[in-house]
């Protein structure tokens, strides 16, 4: 059986345990609260999962984001999130870059500079996708491509499983 996949088998992970937070959401305080690496981490991978397009797993089960790949500058309302597709050429980089930013535009306050990368070495074109997913008016275009925001918001989606 061939499969349309790119990555029909990847190796999936547990996701890591971790303490119970109190994550104010959409609240006052929560603008002028501080934000750590791993609260972001909480953002992208507890808060809600992000789902991988392809596989019903999460990127945090793929490895595609760990805690170590967030960055974050509270002082300087900075974030860095890197992420590393499953395969080099994963033609879905864009797509779970578009998620990521995303769910960040959504999470956090808007004093934030969301900064979102494929990891160095890790995808064939990753000056392309680097580039893409940074510049203001292709992320906008995107999200206003009906079947793109319609793929984000289900990547993005509550997993009740």
């Amino acid at each position: 059986m061939v499969s349309g996949l790119i990555n029909a088998n990847p190796v999936v992970y547990q996701k890591k345990e971790r303490r119970a937070r109190n994550t104010p959401c959409d609240s006052d305080e929560y603008a002028v609260e501080s934000i750590d690496q791993l609260e972001i981490f909480d953002i992208l991978s507890l808060f809600l999962d992000i789902k991988d397009p392809e596989h019903p797993y999460s990127l945090e089960e793929l490895k595609v984001i760990t805690e170590d790949a967030v960055e974050v500058d509270d002082g300087l309302s900075y974030v860095r999130v890197t992420f590393t597709p499953t395969v080099e050429h994963c033609s879905m980089a864009t797509i779970i870059g578009l998620c990521l930013r995303v769910k960040l535009m959504r999470s956090l306050p808007s004093r934030y500079k969301v900064d979102i990368r494929v990891a160095p070495g890790s995808h064939a074109t990753e000056a392309a996708v680097n580039k893409q997913l940074n510049d203001k008016e292709r992320v906008a275009a995107a999200l206003e491509n009906p079947n793109l925001l319609d793929m984000v918001d289900e990547c993005l989606a509550p997993s009740y499983s």
